[in-house]
């Protein structure tokens, strides 16, 4: 059984860039789509973005394309989400997961989940 840790939110001005990592253990992370989700006070758990296991397939919400960027490192047992042009929108506490399918947006497809990281955006 994998296990996740987030680690790398805090507090930044918009415009500011943040970067994510989601570590795992217990079981190598080279043969799950990972993905980044995101849960703002009062809303659903929301999809982010997607990596494919080998990493050559990426997959964006509309709202952080080009803003973004998604990667992996399987030596390192490791999903980062690089965070640009960040707005106060993107307040949210910031979940990675894994799932056995790539390209899955929705929650349910995801099998282990991080306890998550928080990510606040001031104006």
């Amino acid at each position: 059984q994998v296990q996740l840790v987030e680690s790398g939110g805090g507090l930044v001005q918009a415009g500011g860039s943040l970067r994510l990592s989601c570590s795992a253990s217990g079981r190598t992370l080279i043969s799950y789509a990972m993905g980044w989700f995101r849960q703002a006070p009062g809303q659903e758990r929301e999809f982010v973005s997607v990596i494919s296991p080998s990493g050559t397939g990426t997959y964006y919400t509309d709202s952080v394309k080009g803003r973004f960027t998604i990667s992996r490192d399987n030596a390192k047992n490791t999903v980062h989400l690089q965070m640009n042009s960040l707005t106060p929108e993107d307040t949210a506490i910031y979940y990675c997961a894994a799932s056995n399918l790539f390209g899955m947006i929705s929650v349910r497809q995801y099998h282990t989940w991080g306890q998550g990281t928080q990510v606040t955006v001031s104006s």
